[in-house]
């Protein structure tokens, strides 16, 4: 085993953890980034005393860090600071209605009966489903490795997938226990950020309420900048080396078989290669036609999770009608979904979303001022220009000092739109995509573009295209039943 040489190509977190999992089993590895920080999409932009997560900026799945930091002997809060959040999130409604999502269960309780009669009810018998299907997909199948379509269709998969409500749709599951629309929205939001509708996506992932109301809405205290810092250290540690501004340029193939990666007119030789790249963009870009996997074709036809348009601004005024996470969600809530799943076109009236981290660390903004993160859900793949841009900053800036009575356009003192250009000039984003591959039934485990090259042997892929999906603790997981799978050989 010691010895064996593995290019690791992009230091986003599943490129990092697989690269130090597999130096913990004695590979030599070598991480080669387009960028100068490690991160990813997770990586940080720093403005005038004001400091940015450009991407991720909830921490969810605590256990999942826990496990893997595990491996390396470490703790997590050996590493970096966590708080957890409490509102965990606040929700503004089309209709007009806001409510805090709390921290202490039994308030939440307290807040849905105060919406609909029943709603307490209806809520624990929801999230007593949630944490089964969350305790089975754990422990059962999201860290499993399917390579045939038997290992999941399996009969102990199709017997607990009726019970894990694998084939009913979120929205039709939610509403046998919650008949408001807005507070099924509350049991939906986060479908968005797994790509996903809640029309479309399986029942299964009403696991994430569990995960949003039981265990809980941290924050690590610095950004997510600081988790990269820990995942990079920890690699480090076990002897992963780190080559930044190298981008990918070619994978090597000889007879077959992945050789090694050439970045920057430089050729890393290696015994195997894990692509963290943008799974699509890698092998249309790095391989020749007989050595992709999946063609052209094959990617126009996969749902392909939204874009964003993202908004980092700073204002030289305090916020008070915001918390640390906000969602604001319209009531033309579906048309939105529609705007990206089904007609493709820039959205008249967008749900969105607000992060407000200086709520909870003065670290991130100077003195008396405030970090505001804006992300609104797009297609992918349409058009993006400056007219674009400002009509969509004009437009939210305006709905949000509405929504709260706060003044805002005046007090920008620092402002950066990221979008679908961005995405693909930055990490080469399949359609300027900002997640990957949509969480429909058939882009799930097995049906999921594979961890293994079937065209070039040593050539192997981690991220938020392969089994278990989008979201940091999922590429985690994708890169921890990698690096199993690669040192059984």
């Amino acid at each position: 085993m010691a010895g064996k040489e593995v290019v690791v190509i992009g230091a986003g977190f599943g490129g990092m953890a697989a690269a130090g999992l597999l130096a913990r089993k004695g590979f030599d590895v070598t991480v080669l980034e387009k960028n100068s920080q490690p991160g990813g999409r997770g990586q940080v932009w720093k403005k005038d005393g004001f400091l940015y997560d450009m991407g991720p900026s909830w921490y969810l799945m605590p256990e999942v860090f826990e496990r893997f930091f595990s491996h390396f002997g470490r703790k997590p809060e050996e590493l970096y600071t966590l708080q957890r959040l409490d509102p965990h999130y606040r929700v503004f409604f089309g209709s007009g209605k806001k409510m805090d999502v709390l921290s202490d269960l039994k308030d939440n309780y307290k807040l849905f009966e105060s919406m609909e009669k029943g709603g307490s009810d209806g809520l624990k018998r929801y999230l007593e489903s949630a944490s089964y299907q969350y305790k089975v997909a754990m422990e059962q199948f999201i860290y499993k490795e399917y390579r045939t379509i038997f290992d999941f269709m399996n009969r102990k998969l199709v017997f607990e997938g009726t019970k894990l409500h694998i084939f009913e749709s979120l929205d039709r599951y939610a509403k046998r226990f919650i008949k408001d629309k807005d507070l099924r929205k509350i049991l939906e939001y986060n479908i968005v950020f797994l790509g996903g509708t809640p029309n479309d996506s399986p029942a299964l992932y009403a696991l994430m309420s569990h995960v949003d109301f039981n265990l809980g809405v941290w924050y690590p205290m610095g950004g997510f900048g600081e988790l990269a810092r820990a995942f990079m250290n920890v690699a480090k540690d076990a002897g992963v080396k780190f080559v930044f501004d190298a981008p990918a340029e070619r994978i090597l193939v000889e007879n077959g078989k992945a050789s090694g990666v050439r970045a920057k007119g430089r050729n890393y030789r290696a015994d195997s290669v894990v692509v963290n790249a943008d799974y699509a963009w890698a092998e249309m870009n790095l391989l020749d036609e007989n050595s992709r996997t999946y063609n052209e074709r094959y990617w126009k036809k996969k749902a392909i999770a939204p874009s964003c348009l993202l908004m980092y601004i700073g204002l030289d005024k305090r916020m008070e009608g915001l918390n640390h996470h906000n969602l604001f969600l319209s009531s033309n809530w579906d048309e939105h979904f529609d705007t990206i799943f089904k007609r493709p076109r820039w959205p008249d009236d967008p749900s969105y979303y607000v992060c407000c981290p200086s709520k909870t660390d003065p670290s991130v903004a100077p003195e008396g001022c405030e970090n505001l993160f804006f992300l609104v859900p797009v297609a992918p793949g349409l058009a993006d220009d400056e007219q674009i841009r400002d009509k969509y900053y004009d437009k939210i800036l305006t709905h949000l000092e509405k929504l709260t009575g706060e003044r805002i356009r005046e007090h920008v003192i620092v402002k950066r739109i990221f979008a679908h250009s961005d995405f693909t000039s930055e990490y080469n984003a399949y359609k300027g995509t900002a997640l990957g591959l949509a969480h429909t039934l058939m882009q799930t485990a097995v049906f999921r573009p594979s961890h293994y090259s079937k065209k070039v042997k040593g050539l192997y892929y981690t991220g938020h295209y392969t089994h278990p999906g989008i979201g940091v603790p999922m590429v985690v997981i994708s890169s921890e039943i990698l690096a199993e799978e690669i040192a059984k050989g």
